[in-house]
This record gives structure tokens, sequence and C-alpha cells, in this order.
């Protein structure tokens, strides 16, 4: 795998110079496929160790005899991490480009991995997550703009790519976990780095293809989106506007990624291991979601689909506290698959109303839905508490109708002849 990593990246860039020229020119024009399938793959690897962090609670639990608030610190202090520094990472380099800071995320990541596999103590458990969570931070704003600058203009697909590696590594990481952590403990979490050696590698030629097309591609990425002559007061309230977007679509995903199986076995009395199949399948139908919002975004406009996705989904919403299991499975696959589409419109309609800002919005847009996720488990978790897990999805099922503030937001994306 590593030398056929290494083979279609020099076949990409070892070019005699004519069709060096013509390839550069092309590049602004045509979407790189393997740029993207790589910082997809990268991706995936990043948030499958991420979705580790809360896979391992049970081991640290018993062995560190933690009791549930200093797990709840572990997850704050993992997402603070992971969320606070995106935009002003994202501000940085969009001023200084750096292509060599995804490998250097990465490097961030292995270090945390090593350093959480070794822990001897609840100190060093916080500082590793904390690692790890600067990885996951350094990585995501430069990414998104490999992203946006490899698309060709297909921005919705490129971004649809790239945001379905990380949907698919965080499906993946609680099955791993279970089939390697939880057999062979805390030191099983070292095998993970054997990824995340594989990432740096290929993000170490991921910053190569960038640093050898900045000047053209920097240039490409400050004029793709310019033209919509908004003022800068509209270009503001629409920002505000996406981040409310992006609150009910995170705190609604919440709901349903921290607290579904408990509601399943609540309800209708269905096993842990029945419940789970259950999760898999609205995460297999986020993913599916994510990857379509992006394309049909680019072809049918973005403001289009979020309307679709965000309040689109409402009626699904509204019918599944009310549904029996077969039809709350059904329900919760639209779902799935509907309020997914939605991320990859938003971000790169947020993109496109700053376009020189590309590291900024996408480290913004990433950190902020990070940070209501964690936000909304632990908000859900003291509201079931405190009254019942029925009550948090009669409440969360009324989020999506948040999805009316999208006829505020101007027309300005262009669409796919």
């Amino acid at each position: 795998m590593f030398i056929f990593t290494g083979f279609i990246f020099r076949n990409m860039q070892n070019q005699d110079p004519q069709t060096s020229a013509t390839s550069a020119g092309d590049v602004a024009g045509k979407t790189v496929f393997p740029i993207l399938i790589f910082i997809s793959i990268s991706h995936l690897i990043n948030d499958t160790i991420q979705s580790l962090i809360p896979s391992i609670y049970p081991v640290v639990k018993d062995s560190f005899h933690l009791n549930f608030s200093q797990i709840g610190i572990i997850t704050l202090v993992f997402q603070l991490t992971a969320s606070l520094f995106q935009p002003l990472i994202g501000l940085y380099t969009d001023r200084k480009p750096q292509p060599y800071s995804l490998a250097a995320g990465m490097v961030f990541t292995l270090t945390g991995l090593i350093l959480l596999s070794q822990a001897r103590s609840y100190a060093l458990l916080l500082v590793s997550v904390a690692v790890i969570g600067t990885g996951s931070s350094v990585f995501h704003p430069e990414a998104s703009k490999v992203a946006y600058m490899a698309s060709g203009g297909r921005r919705g697909l490129a971004q649809s790519i790239f945001q379905v590696g990380g949907n698919l590594g965080s499906s993946l990481g609680p099955i791993l976990a279970a089939l390697i952590i939880v057999p062979f403990g805390q030191h099983g979490i070292l095998w993970f780095s054997i990824l995340a050696l594989f990432a740096i590698i290929v993000l170490l030629n991921v910053g190569s293809w960038y640093t050898h097309h900045l000047n053209r591609m920097g240039k490409k990425v400050t004029s793709m989106a310019k033209g919509h002559g908004l003022p800068k007061a509209k270009v503001a309230w629409s920002v505000v506007i996406l981040l409310i977007l992006i609150f009910s679509k995170y705190f609604y995903l919440a709901s349903i990624t921290s607290y579904f199986t408990f509601y399943l076995m609540n309800k209708f009395n269905v096993s842990i291991q029945a419940s789970q199949v259950h999760l898999f399948i609205f995460l297999f139908a986020i993913a599916a979601g994510t990857l379509l919002g992006g394309p049909i975004g680019d072809r049918v406009g973005r403001k289009y689909v979020i309307w679709f996705s965000i309040l689109g989904v409402a009626p699904f919403t509204l019918l599944l506290p009310y549904a029996n299991l077969f039809w709350t499975t059904v329900l919760s696959i639209m779902i799935g698959v509907i309020l997914a589409s939605a991320f990859s419109a938003i971000l790169v309609y947020a993109q496109e109303l700053l376009p020189g800002k590309i590291g900024m919005i996408s480290g913004l847009f990433f950190g902020f839905a990070f940070g209501m996720g964690g936000l909304g488990s632990a908000l859900l978790g003291k509201l079931a508490d405190k009254t019942s897990i029925d009550y948090v999805y009669h409440v969360c099922s009324f989020l999506p109708l948040i999805g009316l503030l999208t006829v505020f937001l101007p027309d300005i994306g262009t669409k796919r002849k």
C-alpha cells in the first residue's frame, strides 16, 4: 500500500515539461480525484482515532477507578482542543499556507496515541487526549482547503468526498475498538499507530502536491467565489445563520449518536447488540447522505440543499417519537441521509461567502460542529437524567424547524451546467 501510494504521487508530479504545463493548467479546472481520495482516507484515519477515545472509557474507568465526572472532563478536554484551535489555525494558514501542516497534525495524533497507550495516571490521560485533539485541529482546516483546491469547481463534491471519510472513520472506530482494545486492553491502542504512520506518509505526498501548485491554486482559491457583491453586514449575518443551522443539525445528531441505543432499549426492549446494529445503520445513512449532498448542491444550488436537508428532515424527526420499531428504523435512515447532506453544502456556501478565508471558515465550521456535538451530548444527557430519554427525542424533534432561517440566506452559489 505504501509503495502504491508513492507510485501514484510520483506519476502525478514527475512529468515532462510540456505535459506538466498542461496538467498544471488543468489542476485549476479539473477535479483532482487522487488528492481528494487521499485526503478522504486520511480523514477516515483521523476520525477513526478520534472515535477511539469514547470507546476506551469502559477500559480506563475500571483501570484508573474514574467516576463519571472525570470521564466527562476527558471528553471536555478533547472537544476543546479539537474545536477551539481550528479557526485560529485556519486563519493563520490562510495568511501563511502550510502545506506540510497536514502531516504535522497527524504527527500530533500519533504522539497522542502513543501517550494514551502508555498512560499510567489520569493527568497523562488528559494530556494524551489533548494532543490527539490538537492534531485534529491542525488537520481539518488545511485538509478542507486542499479539498477546495482540488475540486476543479465541483466544490460540493470535493467536500463530500473529504467529509465521508470522516463519517466512515467515526463509525469504524467503535468496531475496531471492540476487536482490538477490548481483548488487549489499553496497550492495544498502540496498534492504531500503524494507521497514523500510513496517514503521515500520504499527507507528506499531499503536502508536496500542495506546494507544487501553491501559487497557481492560491490565486484560484481567492478568485473562484468573488463577485457575490454582498455587503459585509449581510455576509456576517449569513455566517451567523449558517452556524445556527449547524447548531440545530449537530444537537439533533448528538441525540442519535449518543443516546439512540438507550432509546431503543428503553422503548422497544431490544438487546444491546440489536441497538448497536440500528446505530450502525444510522451512521451508514449519514455517510451516504454526506456523499450525496455535495454533488447535488453543485448541480441545483447549495441553498436548496440546505433548505431540504435542515427543514426537510423535520417531518421525519417529528414522527420518530411516535413510531414503532420498524418505522423507527426507516425514519432513522431517512433522517441520517437527509440531515447529513447539509454539512458539505453549508461549508462550501460559507467558503463562497468569504473566498479569501477558506482555512478560517473550514476551521470555524468544523470546530463549531465538534463543539456543538460535545455540548449537545452533555446537555441532552442532563435532560434525560431529569426527565426521560423519550422526552429528549420529543424535544429534539423540533430542532430542524430552525431551518426556516434559510429563507434569509442570499442566493450566491453557482450551479453546474
